[in-house]
């Protein structure tokens, strides 16, 4: 490690270089994130275009009594790394290590937890708004928001209160025209227009909702960062300051592939040349056998839509936005808004598949709820990354869609178990449906190398028995089947062991669980969701209403926050990998 970096243990240590050494101190700490990221892999290109504003944050500020807010997190690791992390950085994203985005438990300087954007305005305006109460003068909040963030109906929500209160508030505009894909929207090509020369905006939307407007200003121009915010910081109530930034700064690569450079994976530190593996012959992500089978379907099926907020390239719909552009929409990061745009086009007769995220999809329970399943539209909705995702931790997992979603009348849930069967399902769906539906499909490959097989209609409502047994029936719920399959040949006994692949949380298929009932007196339910009100809790309903008297054991998350690590060891955790299913088979048995 080089020189100056090595010193910094706090902020404070920060704030006693003078100010010609952070320069340097800049361009160290850039190369600590690539080397680090390289190997360790994580979110780079958004870290290396904020290391000036970083540094001139924690200089000129007086953090932590100084509160600074970083939306997402992406960002961060800049921040993490200043702030007492730097020993364990490497630890980044991994079990047992630290966040890959900020984290109260782990360090006062999270002042906010974030990994979901557009919460940073509205958490530094509360904080502001305390401190006023709690009578602390010249205390500094600070919300540090993106340009794709910022376009979020939240984030509009808390400058709109912000600009009515004499808060100490700064927000600070990083805008770098890109989120995880390009920005989208009027905002952004306001943003874009603001860009021009440096100046800003002849009509200025920040100034008219009573923000004090700086900028733009160059934020790689460490020097003029540091004079700009000295000066802001003797200035009352809300301002804002919009700083123009390169996502990737530092890295030619990242620099030129922002989309790709946002999480590379491994890669050559020094070039930045992308790690090479040999995928020949693997199975296909499952994000891309939607995009691709969706593809299909609207070649034939002109009333198909698809609609993402802000993932194009992580749901895969980037493939229908190249074939058909005027039927595929990229709504930024507005889940809110692509859930109830979704509903208004299904009223007009068109056929909406919404791709989002598992845990995006929280977000915009209330549209789920009251634009969707209470007026029976039946919108699609592709659900990517539902269960366990791995390293991005508790903000991201896609735990909780089987519980929140079981609660709402009219809205079907079903859990495709391998790549062929999420393409049945997308084909069902396109034919006709009287009411909403959701899809969950994992993060990562599927199973199957042949996946591309002819369609074919699926039954709502109906499971399939995939083994025989007599003793004890195993019911699983989408990709688990997998691991179950695995585990009931690690037993001694595994003749005696039946296994149904159950496909529909919602509606169950009553009919065979009846039979199933009166065959078995010992029963496993599996899912890669939260066992409070999931798939288990729907057999166990069930079952009590139809007077079983039999054994009904749950495997699936426990009631608890899981952390970042593999999905291989968090599933040991929540005791649904193989081996967790297998032992429970033998204590049954």
């Amino acid at each position: 490690m080089a020189g100056i970096l090595k010193k910094i243990d706090t902020p404070e240590d920060l704030r006693k270089l003078e100010k010609q050494e952070l320069t340097q101190l800049a361009q160290e700490l850039r190369k600590f994130i690539i080397d680090i990221v390289a190997t360790k892999e994580g979110h780079l290109g958004a870290s290396l275009g904020v290391v000036e504003l970083t540094i001139a944050l924690h200089y000129i500020f007086n953090t932590p009594e100084d509160l600074l807010v970083w939306d997402v997190g992406h960002q961060a690791y800049g921040h993490k790394i200043l702030t007492g992390r730097r020993e364990i950085f490497e630890t980044n994203r991994q079990l047992d290590g630290i966040s890959g985005f900020p984290k109260r438990s782990e360090s006062v300087f999270d002042t906010f937890g974030t990994g979901h954007s557009s919460t940073s305005i509205s958490a530094a305006l509360g904080m502001a708004i305390a401190s006023a109460l709690k009578g602390e003068k010249g205390k500094h909040h600070i919300a540090v928001i993106g340009d794709a963030s910022i376009a979020s109906g939240m984030a509009f929500e808390g400058l709109n209160h912000a600009g009515v209160t004499n808060a100490n508030l700064l927000v600070i505009l990083n805008d770098n025209a890109i989120g995880i894909d390009p920005s989208v929207g009027a905002l952004k090509e306001y943003l874009t227009k603001a860009r021009v020369g440096y100046k800003p905006a002849r009509d200025n939307i920040i100034e008219a909702l009573n923000f004090k407007y700086f900028g733009p200003v160059d934020g790689h121009d460490l020097q003029g960062l540091l004079d700009i915010l000295d000066k802001m910081k003797a200035i009352k109530g809300p301002k804002f300051l919009h700083v123009i930034t390169r996502k990737g700064k530092g890295l030619k690569k990242a620099e030129e592939d922002q989309v790709k450079y946002h999480a590379p994976g491994k890669f050559e530190p020094d070039t930045g040349e992308l790690l090479k593996y040999d995928t020949e012959g693997l199975p296909l992500k499952y994000q891309d056998v939607f995009g691709l089978s969706l593809v299909e379907l609207a070649e034939k099926n002109e009333k198909i839509i698809g609609i993402t907020p802000a993932m194009p390239t992580g749901s895969s719909l980037k493939y229908m936005m190249k074939a058909f552009p005027e039927r595929a929409f990229d709504v930024g990061i507005a889940e809110q808004h692509a859930v109830t745009l979704s509903a208004g086009m299904a009223t007009q007769g068109f056929t909406v598949f919404c791709a989002i995220y598992s845990t995006f999809l929280q977000r915009a329970y209330d549209q789920l709820i009251h634009d969707v399943a209470l007026q029976n539209l039946p919108v699609i909705f592709c659900l990517d990354r539902a269960g366990l995702v791995g390293e991005d931790g508790a903000t991201h997992h896609g735990v909780f869609d089987i519980s929140f979603a079981r609660a709402i009348p009219n809205l079907m849930i079903a859990a495709p178990r391998n790549e062929v069967e999420l393409r049945n399902l997308l084909y069902t769906a396109q034919l006709g449906l009287e009411a909403p539906l959701i899809i969950r499909y994992p993060r990562g490959r599927g199973v199957l190398k042949e996946w591309k097989l002819p369609f074919k209609r699926i039954i709502p409502g109906k499971a399939e028995k995939l083994k025989d047994g007599d003793e004890i029936a195993v019911l699983s719920i989408g990709n688990m089947a997998s691991n179950v399959e695995k585990a009931i040949k690690k037993t001694s006994f595994q003749n005696k062991i039946a296994h149904y692949d159950m496909k529909f949380v919602k509606p169950l298929d009553e009919e065979l669980l009846q039979v199933i009932f009166k065959e078995y007196s010992k029963i496993i339910t599996v899912e890669d969701g939260v066992k409070n009100g999931g798939f288990g809790s729907a057999v166990l309903e069930f079952a009590a209403s139809s007077g079983y008297k039999g054994d009904i054991e749950i495997l699936g998350v426990p009631d608890k926050f899981i952390e970042q690590g593999s999905v291989d060891q968090l599933q040991e955790i929540s005791g649904i990998h193989v081996e967790g299913i297998r032992k429970k088979l033998e204590t049954m048995s």
